[in-house]
């Protein structure tokens, strides 16, 4: 019996598990769930050592490297290869064909590879763009599929011509493809691409621009820095546009980014389940590299979990450069963490960092005896959010376990409706429907549903509101004194909007935060709240919370909420535990 071809997938993979390549666990759960495939197969798929290895070889044999040494043919690395293999190599249909010109076999267009989907997390600078318009190349000329349509796409126009430059750079360094491949107008979409006649397909840069992604018929797609999507417009669309082929892809190639909660969280997380078990999905195939833990950035022999081209690709001089930049320079150091490491984090302009907003501990309310709480209400006009707080607290216990509830008007929710985006970039319906958020019809949130909330919290879980604070600001006249009413008027918190007030309780609210002291179920509303706070300084460096960058989208409401409840909490500390 003839011994079995071990692919460079497998062996990379097997290096992987044996500890001879650095790895994140990431990564590693990816070995763990591959491995025994390639023997093996997995339900209706096989690996084709054959099919896997095709793509490899026409970019090896017809590709050069498209900046830096110019004319350079392109040697993919093991982890490279490793990816593609993958995503090519799983099968579960027989027949091949031959294109003369390159002499390289390739399927026929049927229901045949495994992956749909590729989400591709690595450190910046480890040659993703160029690994992913040497793709484009052959899922133009050598795939098999007649009239494939192959897109770059990304939210700048800038940030989609940096493949569908790297491929034009690739074809005019070879003959064979300059044989084949042409620039010129694609009819289809009225725009500047590169045609194949032979194959009838084209490539061409599309951005964020919805309306210019409508009617697509997508063979191929590379979907470049969805970390710096703010909302899934694009993403939707180009799944959509597969639905007719018989085999499509979309290759997502991106690192961490500051924009939280959307599109680049909702992947990143479906993707984890994946590697963890928790979801299945046979389609989408997740690539991972990043560092296990934040405080791996100071150690040179983690780099490569994040950085798989580290010392090949990627420079150890510019590593070890920007590294000790992110040492003397604070202001950096969420950059490098984000884009060099794949460590999320908020905002490089946010106040508080991705550590200190973000905590994913979680409680059942009902089993923690809580008989009392503080409150906060941060109450809106129209557009902004209404938002709700319960703070609660056991005796011999310094944590602070948080209730959360937000309100937004119908009229503000159904805002967006004839677009594809949702109001703000933030998946407000999603939130909807997970109770993290309510919608009341009008374009007002009535202060009554606070103490409705209140009145719920009591009825359900037996907790009472001790005191609260509120914004007086939205707060006047009967609905003042319906708060005052309900708590009794003494604890009854007017808490003034400036740096007099807020700056102390601001600041150890952080410090609260920081130390993981303040629990609230991994709320993403409240964890999008508190990235979205930057602030201002008086003279005397007291500072007050505003909107990030200014934006009225980037929603602080949550957090208004917080600081309220907790300079409530604050006031009335000592007769409130005193009461537990």
């Amino acid at each position: 019996m003839a011994k079995r071809r071990i692919s460079d997938a497998e062996r990379y993979l097997l290096d992987v598990q044996s500890g001879k390549v650095v790895a994140c666990k990431r990564i590693k759960q990816l070995a763990e769930m591959m491995l025994p495939r390639f023997e093996q197969g997995y339900k209706r798929w096989r690996f084709d050592i054959d099919r896997a290895e095709r793509p490899v070889k026409f970019i090896e044999t017809f590709c050069c490297l498209p900046s830096g040494r110019v004319g350079t043919p392109l040697i993919l690395e093991p982890f490279q290869k490793c990816a593609i293999e993958i995503a090519f190599g799983f099968v579960d249909d027989e027949g091949s064909r031959e294109f003369k010109e390159f002499k390289v076999a390739y399927p026929k267009a049927s229901p045949r590879r495994q992956f749909q989907e590729v989400f591709w997390m690595e450190g910046r600078k480890n040659a993703k763009t160029t690994t992913s318009a040497a793709i484009e190349i052959y899922m133009l000329v050598a795939d098999g599929e007649g009239s494939p349509q192959v897109y770059n796409v990304a939210t700048s126009k800038d940030q989609a011509s940096l493949a569908y430059g790297a491929v034009w750079k690739m074809v005019k360094q070879s003959p064979e493809l300059s044989k084949v491949i042409r620039k010129g107008t694609v009819v289809d979409r009225d725009q500047d691409g590169l045609i194949c006649d032979r194959t009838m397909g084209y490539i061409t840069p599309l951005t964020s621009q919805t309306r210019h992604l409508d009617g697509l018929d997508v063979q191929f797609c590379v979907f470049d820095e969805m970390a710096a999507s703010t909302n899934r417009d694009q993403y939707d669309l180009i799944k959509q546009g597969m639905s007719a082929r018989d085999q499509p892809m979309l290759w997502a190639i991106t690192t961490n980014g500051f924009e939280r909660e959307n599109l680049f969280d909702d992947q990143y997380d479906y993707a984890c389940g994946i590697l963890d078990g928790k979801i299945e999905d046979d389609r989408m195939l997740p690539i991972l590299y990043e560092l296990d833990d934040r405080s791996e950035w100071t150690d040179d022999r983690c780099w490569i979990k994040a950085n798989p081209g580290l010392g090949t690709i990627k420079s150890w001089d510019y590593m070890k450069d920007a590294v000790n930049k992110g040492m003397q320079d604070p202001s950096f150091l969420p950059t490098l963490m984000t884009k060099d490491f794949n460590m999320p984090e908020s905002r490089a302009a946010a106040w508080l960092t991705f550590e200190e907003a973000v905590n994913t501990e979680t409680f059942d309310i009902s089993a923690m005896g809580f008989r009392y709480g503080i409150a906060g209400f941060d109450a809106s006009d129209t557009t902004d959010l209404s938002a709700a707080k319960m703070l609660m607290m056991r005796p011999d216990d310094p944590k602070i376990y948080e209730l959360s509830m937000y309100w937004l008007p119908e009229d503000a929710l159904n805002y967006g409706d004839g677009y594809r985006r949702e109001r703000d970039d933030v998946p407000y319906r999603q939130w909807v429907e997970r109770g993290l958020m309510r919608t009341v019809p009008g374009n007002t949130v009535p202060k009554r549903v606070f103490i409705d909330w209140l009145e719920e919290v009591k009825q359900n879980y037996d907790v009472y509101t001790f005191a609260l604070g509120y914004d007086p600001w939205h707060v006047i006249g009967t609905d003042e004194e319906a708060l005052q009413q309900y708590v009794g008027k003494d604890r009854c918190i007017a808490v003034r909007q400036g740096p007099k007030t807020l700056s102390a309780p601001m600041k150890e609210f952080r410090a609260q935060l920081a130390g993981k002291l303040v629990v609230g179920n991994d709320n993403p509303i409240d964890h999008w709240c508190r990235m979205n706070v930057s602030v201002k300084s008086d003279v005397n460096a007291n500072i007050q919370p505003v909107k990030m960058q200014g934006k009225a989208k980037n929603r602080i409401d949550g957090f208004m909420a917080e600081i309220c409840a907790y300079i409530a909490l604050s006031l009335h500390r000592d007769e409130y535990m005193a009461n537990l």
